[in-house]
């Protein structure tokens, strides 16, 4: 087909609603280089470049050129409503099918079928639907002039555990005509990336890549090691930064924890993560300037656009040089001057580490899995499966998945079941999973190399992503003051301390129930725990090593940890109606360490205290038990009444919380046998997959 410049460039600015705007160098090339079909393309331009009006302009000058319409397959709502508004601001018949506008669905496929639908934005589990792939795609397979793969390196394996769906663009294309064009574009693409694509999207691929540097961006590394420090430091620096920004963190529960702290420093920030249903409000405080800084996951990352963000800080280091730069570059994309800082901390390799031990199930998992499904011909729902293996239910719907995916499958998903098919589980996945697992601790140490930098930050960026590492001139900002005052650090380290973690009781036996006690389903209201409290996460700043060394080297807790649960009860806490007296949840292993701990709170409170339960005998550790079902069933008559409870409010005192069936159980029958509310109190909870 013949590509129009004049016609392109009257696109272009129509959509960037600038009647003086030109086209940046490589954008025309681009598009030209997909209208007149020149083989699969692989664009790779910074954030920022405009790499959606190549394939908006591209998807126009088919149609009107009388070809059929386009399919873009994008990784994120928030980015494919973005996606949208833009495409329709062009004059595109713009619509899209994913998991939160199903009541449209019908609606989009009859345009469909009426072709009245230029572009089809779809997230990519549509190419594992069934439904879509019947009423959807068979119809557009004869007729899509163009395949669009936003965010493309999430095909390569590097992102395999993010969006594994994407590895079925491979399948889809091949379903196609082999004269489709395909357009891949990203931000963050280094040779083994492109090598990836390339066995996805034909060797014939061209490659066309910017330049990776951020003239804008001042980077710099200061290594912190302790939480206290560095919420000391964004505490005292923050009100430095320019404009607006994002401080990242690595885990929901830390996103929370600075959002707190620096909102009782008298900073306007707010926390952002994927289960917030205030996301869509969040960000457009952000657009507004209504926060200085959103403290976000990386939920806030592909798909969020504001050209002027003055920073982005991160208070834990990502786990690869392409994720870090995916996500600092979103500062600094229209103005002259942005910081990205990275605050290194202590506890950095140990969730990274976890996030790459978690991308893959083990061998041992994937044979528990396929064992209990060969001898169920029917299949089993996960709930099942968590019955019959000792495996974490994330890791088991992780696993069914992955395995739903290779080509032949040796499983297949059904109504919700999953079927064992005659397929072996072919080597190369496992071969994937090694290659995966060496090139993600390859990456980790590169992030450790680049917190090491005093200089040549985006340089080393620059030639991790495989990019032209000639000298990079950033702004003239001056570098930001690495010390933290001792008043801040005091206040952070008192902050951590009086920082608890809710404890919230379950409301439902496990599956199957539990046999000895005789109780199953719904737990009954007046048989439930009240919520509760715990000092600290395991592990963490504030409390967390007086837990552990007082539990694991001296086996006795010392007097810091009883004031301060008896102050979080009294001054923080203030259960309502108040507890009358004290008992503790019993062990065999460890007979004397709860209850002296717990009678010591009591005194501390005034209260009385009461041994009420017993433990019936030595049990397996409830961290070994991977999955709420078998915790549960590990706990069924594990403990037993040995007095009777005083009838008021209790509350119930143990030192770990893990999988919450402890408190649950020994709640149950304290309420069974007459007492009153019971609150648990723990010095320490863990916080594990489920």
């Amino acid at each position: 087909m013949r590509f129009d410049p004049l016609r392109a460039l009257a696109l272009l600015r129509a959509g960037a609603s600038d009647p003086s705007v030109e086209f940046r160098e490589a954008q025309e090339e681009a598009i030209r280089h997909v209208v007149e079909g020149r083989g699969p393309l692989l664009v790779v331009q910074r954030t920022g470049w405009g790499k959606s009006f190549v394939y908006f302009i591209a998807t126009k000058l088919l149609r009107e050129g009388g070809a059929g319409p386009a399919l873009l397959v994008s990784p994120l709502l928030a980015l494919m409503r973005n996606q949208l508004e833009a495409a329709r601001r062009m004059g595109l018949r713009a619509e899209a099918i994913h998991s939160d506008n199903k009541g449209e669905w019908r609606e989009v496929i009859e345009r469909i079928h009426a072709d009245e639908v230029d572009l089809l934005l779809i997230s990519p589990e549509r190419l594992g639907n069934e439904q879509f792939n019947q009423e959807a795609l068979q119809h557009l397979a004869g007729r899509v002039s163009l395949v669009v793969i936003d965010e493309a390196h999430c095909v390569s394996d590097w992102g395999h555990d993010f969006r594994p769906h994407y590895r079925l663009i491979q399948r889809t294309l091949g379903a196609l005509p082999k004269n489709v064009r395909v357009l891949a574009t990203t931000a963050t693409a280094n040779h083994r990336v492109s090598e990836d694509l390339k066995s996805v999207l034909g060797a014939a691929l061209t490659v066309r890549r910017g330049p990776l540097g951020r003239p804008s961006l001042k980077l710099q590394t200061i290594g912190l090691r302790s939480q206290a420090e560095r919420l000391a430091w964004l505490a005292d620096r923050l009100v430095e930064l320019p404009g607006s920004g994002i401080i990242y963190t690595l885990t929901v529960r830390d996103a929370r924890l600075v959002a707190d702290w620096l909102s009782a420093q008298g900073h306007v920030v707010a926390a952002y993560f994927g289960e917030s249903e205030a996301r869509p409000a969040l960000e457009d405080a952000l657009l507004k300037n209504k926060v200085k800084a959103l403290i976000a996951t990386t939920a806030l990352g592909m798909g969020f656009d504001k050209p002027d963000l003055g920073f982005v800080v991160h208070f834990q280091a990502q786990g690869s040089p392409v994720a870090y730069y995916q996500q600092v570059g979103r500062a600094g994309r229209a103005v002259s001057h942005a910081y990205g800082v990275l605050l290194s901390g202590a506890e950095d390799d140990e969730i990274n580490d976890y996030f790459i031990r978690s991308a893959f199930p083990t061998p041992a998992e994937v044979e528990a899995v396929l064992d209990a499904l060969d001898v169920a011909p029917e299949g089993l729902t996960v709930n099942e499966l968590t019955l019959a293996v000792n495996i974490t239910r994330g890791r088991i719907e992780r696993t069914l998945l992955l395995l739903s995916l290779e080509s032949p499958a040796p499983i297949v998903q059904e109504g919700g079941r999953a079927i064992r098919t005659i397929a072996p589980l072919a080597q190369p996945f496992w071969e994937r999973a090694r290659r995966l697992t060496e090139l993600r601790r390859a990456e980790q140490q590169q992030m450790s190399d680049y917190a090491r930098l005093t200089s040549g930050h985006m340089e080393f960026l620059i030639a991790a992503l495989d990019g032209d590492p000639s000298p990079h001139q950033g702004p003239a900002l001056p570098e930001l003051l690495t010390s933290v005052s001792d008043a801040t650090l005091q206040a952070a380290l008192t902050f951590l301390q009086r920082t608890s973690v809710p404890i919230e009781p379950r409301r439902q036996w496990p599956a199957g129930g539990l046999p000895t006690m005789k109780v199953k389903g719904r737990i009954k209201a007046e048989h439930q725990a009240q919520p509760g409290r715990a000092l600290c996460v395991w592990g963490d700043a504030g409390w967390g090593a007086l837990v552990k060394r007082g539990k694991y080297r001296d086996g006795h807790f010392p007097d810091e940890l009883v004031k301060a649960a008896s102050r979080l009860v009294q001054e923080d806490w203030r259960p309502d109606p108040p507890p009358e007296w004290v008992t503790c949840v019993p062990s065999a292993r460890h007979p004397d360490l709860v209850p002296d701990l717990a009678r010591r709170i009591a005194a501390a409170l005034g209260l009385p205290f009461a041994l009420t339960l017993g433990a019936t005998g030595v049990r397996p550790e409830q961290k070994h038990q991977r999955n709420s079902a078998h915790q549960g069933k590990n706990l069924d008559g594990a403990f037993s009444l040995i007095a009777a409870p005083p009838p008021g409010p209790a509350l119930l005192i143990d030192d770990m919380v893990d999988s919450r069936w402890t408190l649950t159980v020994a709640a149950y029958l304290l309420r069974a046998a007459g007492a009153g509310d019971v609150y648990p109190l723990a010095l320490s909870v863990t916080l594990g997959e489920e």
